[in-house]
């Protein structure tokens, strides 16, 4: 299907460029930035498909959200429970990672500036270098999608235990 939106309609899966979308949208009439002054409504398909996507997930997590509690292997349970979890497997959303504290906060902050940094820095986020990118054979995507899973394995495995212990 994402070669089919390239080829036939030439539009590219991504989502980071609606932030861009947004401000153009949202920019008062006395600034004026150079970057904004495009015509966005062009992109009004890719706002929608955001939009779409954030009330198919209020959708799944709060109208059918599933009462059990979150099936989770002996080992992984171990696991949490050694990084101070007090009740793995409970709660979708463990109060050890989502409770307001100032370094929680600090730590949520860090890393969407970080995100939203390296999404624009890579030129697109996961999502479209994964899926657009390589289904089109682009170099570049493969080299953003190594350095994303390289990430995603080094915070898995060293940040997450360093911030819950």
């Amino acid at each position: 299907m994402v070669p089919t939106m390239l080829f036939i309609g030439n539009r590219s899966f991504g989502i980071s460029n609606n932030l861009r979308h947004l401000c153009a949208i949202t920019q008062p009439p006395t600034v004026d930035v150079d970057f904004f002054r495009y015509n966005w409504k062009e992109y009004v398909w890719s706002l929608v498909f955001v939009i779409g996507t954030a009330f198919g997930g209020y959708l799944a997590g709060v109208v059918f959200a599933n009462p059990d509690p979150v099936q989770l292997s002996q080992a992984a349970q171990e696991m949490l429970l050694s990084w101070s979890f007090t009740q793995p497997g409970t709660f979708l959303v463990p109060d050890e990672l989502f409770h307001t504290s100032m370094r929680n906060f600090t730590f949520l902050f860090a890393s969407g500036v970080l995100v939203g940094f390296g999404t624009r820095y890579a030129g697109g986020c996961t999502s479209g270098h994964a899926i657009t990118g390589l289904s089109t054979l682009q170099l570049p995507s493969l080299y953003a999608v190594l350095g994303i899973f390289a990430g995603g394995l080094f915070s898995s495995w060293f940040l997450v235990p360093w911030m819950l212990v």
